[in-house]
């Protein structure tokens, strides 16, 4: 899991590309956020980690640029590397603080965890991205994973996506050049 929110934003060279398919992201919104994306990453370069005790993992990574959606639907490819996730900006210019992101998925590693949660925040001026991206082969699960932003009691979104095999969107694996994966 990442969360470019809390160490700044970069943009990558990589054109954004939206795929041709009916399947969008499923997103839903509560009325603290002004405007969000939800879509497929490409793996950005990592700066280092910070603890997450309530993930699987231990850790998130940090990154210091912003990837761009190279799609918009809700198909994501078990593919290691391969990232989606949410950018997302507050109706309020001040910000949340204290945003809570949890993760719901297939069940997963030893202790056949269902979900994941880390702290991260939101800006109201610029955009802000929390993603999950595959660094694990054990994350490798095909299936509905969720991804819902609270601040206290209050949902302020929530997404779903579909990880599939990567031969079902093999695009996706060409795109991020995993196409080696796809055998």
């Amino acid at each position: 899991m990442h969360s470019a929110s809390q160490v700044g934003g970069m943009r990558y060279l990589i054109p954004f590309l939206l795929l041709a398919t009916p399947l969008l992201a499923q997103d839903k919104t509560g009325p603290a956020i002004a405007a969000l994306e939800s879509g497929v990453i490409c793996p950005p370069e990592s700066t280092g980690t910070r603890p997450a005790p309530d993930t699987v993992a231990g850790i998130t990574n940090v990154i210091v640029d912003e990837p761009p959606f190279v799609s918009t639907v809700n198909k994501v490819p078990a593919v290691m590397g391969i990232g989606f996730g949410v950018k997302a900006m507050s109706e309020s210019a001040f910000g949340i603080d204290n945003v809570t992101m949890t993760i719901t998925h297939p069940p997963m590693g030893d202790g056949r965890a269902k979900s994941q949660s880390f702290q991260t925040s939101i800006s109201g001026v610029d955009s802000s991205i929390t993603f999950y991206q595959f660094d694990y082969e054990y994350e490798l699960l095909p299936g509905t994973w969720t991804m819902t932003a609270t601040d206290g009691d209050e949902v302020l979104y929530t997404t779903s996506f579909q990880v599939v095999p990567p031969n079902q969107v093999p695009e996706l694996a060409a795109i991020c050049n995993f196409e080696e994966l796809l055998s």
